[in-house]
């Protein structure tokens, strides 16, 4: 059974409905009635002791995989899986006829369904020519996706199911709310509360033993009464045409050999070549989806039990159409360990009903809409906030961040957006425009402007949701290009540096990024004046606007592209060595988005790679470029060694571009600052761009789990990389009067810079 008490035995999901359904009023395999997205959503977020559970749950598999992954060649193991999937999918006929030949050749019945209608009236034809009126059924994932449990009511056939957390949430009338794990929602009180209620007699709220006993005294009697098991399967291996089943549970073994009847329900990309790759998906899969080495029960299937028949259905339902986009083919790889779940900020406040349909987490996002319809996706995609944690964990390395934004695009080509983001965006993408807009805006929104910078109102009906929370930032009084355009030819000239470092001497060229340039243009010129104290030559190209990071992250494309081109366009006239931003995200979105954004234009890709392999973030041109020597900018005799600082890891910043050490090198060892790490330093802290706009509830959750996180290191300062983390973190201490302090990187090193510049000139310059 699975509660937030006890995180330690893999279950599996949800319950869906046909593509047309999903239209009207879908219904779960249970026959419950799927609630509008707004309504789970506002239903998540009504009930504290969800998230509470939730939190409970990733704060304790976070822990348990970091052991669990340390015992193994992590990265070699998934490659290697990565590449056995990835031949799999590009071979599928062949692996499907020898996994089909050698299973016949065993004694199993072979069934190729095209979709769920098919699947579902196989199983029912099955059970009406064996007479079947109860059906025992363990971890399918597959019957979940088929609705099969409600399909065939109808017909007179009971299904039970037999895995604890799915019998938890079968008696509830909900469908699971996690790929492994269904009732990981509920709490063992809520659990007790279940079964004193609808088994008609008291049973203990906090014992889980006896939870356990009483599951298992209720359930005993179906073996032995069913007359069909169902069972999922986790790999099907084609040399031999065996099934490979992994449970925690003894149900999974007893649904598959005391019925007359066993039915095994796969998709057909559970299909590995050999007993090798099955056993290298066994080492990553207990790992990856229970922190566990192996799974307590790992059951191999060659053949019906003698005496009995075996069959087995094979499910496309969209897998195929999947295989043949190049955006989706990697979902295939999904080996549904729901690690995804398990490190996914808006998961864990709202949950799985809410945070997906029939699969949920990172992956239910990217394949809801090829087996169950885009309106079944359109809700739940959009609260993804594109903090990237999902695609570090995976076993498979799919590229998941990246595909949920190419779901969002298919949402807004089908739907549209918003009409204020609609508006937004078009304006943003015009440069000109923009420009006029924002200095037009700041002459508007002086009178809402209150002391340091920050707009606050709880009377303009459009301000009062995003500001009752979190004060939004003042369009500064003059953005960077104009105080760069200012400085004179003395300040924009290299001068000696004010420490050795391997950067003397370079040209760079600063993109700053669009908050920095209209919110926060001193950290602009922070960055400028740290590179220009090196030795470096600094410029801010003239025409630079925004790398078109909302748009892509809207799923509004076009405008994505525009803005891309013309950054790609400016930047390549800088004639500079490098191309330097203090922001993480817009350099995520030069080096790594760019690439995809221009797959089918290949002129075009070209050039977005010529200038994404010169373009670098702040933080790695002081580490891996200039290489400051520790203690380097420490702070000399008299000076202190300045206050301790925490540091927050931006998303883009750790999951994207891999800071992790660098930024902790370059304030403990280059400045000699104590660097007191958080609780839950990957956790994002609810920004998300847009994101934090559209769900300001989850937003503010996350973000006061950051401050919080922050203000118990004692520190008073708050250290990261990226703008967008700055703009809400500020906010949110300047909206709730917290005493704490948030900085860029680049803030602290200048700072420190000009303080050593004030001594005196600087040693000869050693490279």
């Amino acid at each position: 059974m699975h509660t937030t008490d006890r995180a330690t035995q893999p279950k599996t999901p949800a319950a869906g409905a046909t593509d047309a359904a999903l239209h009207d009023h879908p219904r779960d395999g249970h026959g419950a009635v799927h609630d509008p997205f707004r309504q789970r959503y506002a239903t998540a977020l009504a009930n504290p002791r969800l998230s509470r559970n939730l939190t409970a749950f990733q704060r304790s598999w976070r822990d348990s995989r970091r052991d669990a992954v340390a015992e193994v060649d992590f990265a070699a193991l998934r490659g290697r899986l990565k590449a056995v999937k990835t031949d799999v999918v590009a071979n599928l006929d062949r692996y499907l006829d020898q996994f089909q030949a050698a299973a016949e050749t065993a004694g199993v019945t072979v069934h190729r369904a095209p979709d769920a209608e098919a699947a579902v009236a196989i199983v029912r034809d099955l059970a009406t020519a064996h007479g079947v009126r109860v059906i025992a059924k363990s971890k399918s994932m597959v019957s979940e996706e088929i609705d099969l449990n409600h399909a065939l009511l109808p017909a007179g056939i009971d299904t039970v199911e037999t895995d604890l957390g799915e019998w938890i949430v079968q008696l509830l009338g909900e469908r699971p709310s996690h790929l492994v794990m269904p009732a990981i929602h509920l709490a063992r009180q809520q659990v007790g509360a279940v079964f004193t209620e609808k088994l008609g007699r008291p049973v203990s709220a906090d014992d889980v033993g006896e939870q356990v006993r009483v599951a298992r005294d209720e359930l005993r009697e179906v073996f032995f009464t069913a007359g069909m098991g169902i069972t999922g399967a986790n790999a099907l291996v084609a040399e031999s045409g065996t099934v490979m089943m992994t449970t925690n549970e003894g149900n999974g073994r007893l649904c598959s050999s005391l019925p007359p009847v066993h039915v095994v329900l796969a998709g057909i990309e559970k299909l590995v070549p050999t007993f090798e790759d099955a056993m290298t998906q066994l080492r990553l899969l207990g790992r990856s989806a229970t922190a566990q080495r192996l799974t307590s029960y790992s059951t191999f299937i060659t053949g019906p039990t003698p005496g009995h028949a075996m069959h087995l259905v094979l499910l496309d339902n969209g897998r195929r159409r999947m295989a043949s986009l190049p955006e989706y083919r990697e979902a295939l790889h999904c080996i549904r360990c729901a690690a995804c779940a398990n490190v996914c900020p808006p998961y864990r406040e709202v949950g799985g009903h809410v945070f997906g349909h029939i699969y949920t987490g990172a992956i239910g996002l990217v394949v809801t809409p090829f087996h169950h319809g885009l309106d079944a996706a359109a809700g739940p995609q959009s609260l993804c906030l594109s903090c990237n944690a999902c695609e570090t964990v995976c076993p498979v390395g799919i590229p998941l961040p990246r595909q949920i934004l190419d779901v969002r695009r298919m949402v807004v080509e089908a739907k549209g957006l918003p009409v204020a983001k609609r508006a937004g965006l078009a304006l943003f993408a015009r440069p000109r425009a923009f420009d006029l807009a924002t200095r037009a805006g700041r002459l508007a929104g002086r009178p809402l402007t209150r002391r340091g910078g920050f707009v606050r109102s709880r009377r303009v009906p459009v301000l009062r949701r995003q500001t009752r929370w979190r004060s939004l930032p003042a369009l500064a009084p003059v953005p960077l290009r104009d105080r760069e355009r200012t400085r004179s030819t003395d300040e924009r000239t290299s001068r000696p540096p004010v420490v050795p470092n391997g950067a003397t001497g370079m040209s760079v060229a600063l993109f700053p990024g669009c908050l920095t340039d209209r919110l926060y243009p001193e950290q602009g010129e922070a960055v400028a004046a740290t590179l220009r104290a090196l030795g470096v030559r600094v410029t801010l190209p003239l025409g630079l606007h925004c790398c078109g990071l909302p748009a892509n992250n809207s799923g509004d494309v076009p405008h994505a592209v525009r803005m891309a081109r013309q950054t790609i366009e400016t930047l390549e006239t800088t004639g500079t060595d490098t191309v330097v931003s203090g922001s993480a995200s817009c350099v995520a979105m030069i080096t790594q988005d760019y690439a995809h954004l221009f797959r089918d234009d290949l002129s075009w890709l070209a050039r977005a790679e010529a200038v994404a392999a010169r373009t670098i973030d702040f933080t790695s041109f002081l580490d891996r470029v200039a290489r400051l020597p520790a203690g380097s900018l420490a702070a000399g005799p008299g000076e202190g060694p300045g206050e301790a600082l925490a540091y927050h890891d931006s998303c883009q910043g750790l999951n994207a571009l891999g800071l992790r050490a660098e930024p902790r090198r370059v304030l403990g060892e280059v400045l000699g600052i104590e660097v007191r790490g958080l609780a839950e330093g990957s956790l994002c802290c609810g920004f998300g761009g847009s994101f934090s706009f559209d769900y300001p509830e989850v937003a503010e959750r996350l973000m006061n789990r950051k401050l919080d996180d922050a203000e118990a290191t004692g520190a008073t300062t708050l250290v990261t990389d990226n703008q967008g983390c700055i703009m809400h973190l500020r906010g949110g201490c300047d909206a709730a009067g917290r005493p704490l302090r948030v900085r860029h990187l680049a803030e602290v090193v200048a700072e420190r810079l000009a303080v050593i510049e004030s001594r005196g000139p600087a040693p000869e310059n050693v490279v």
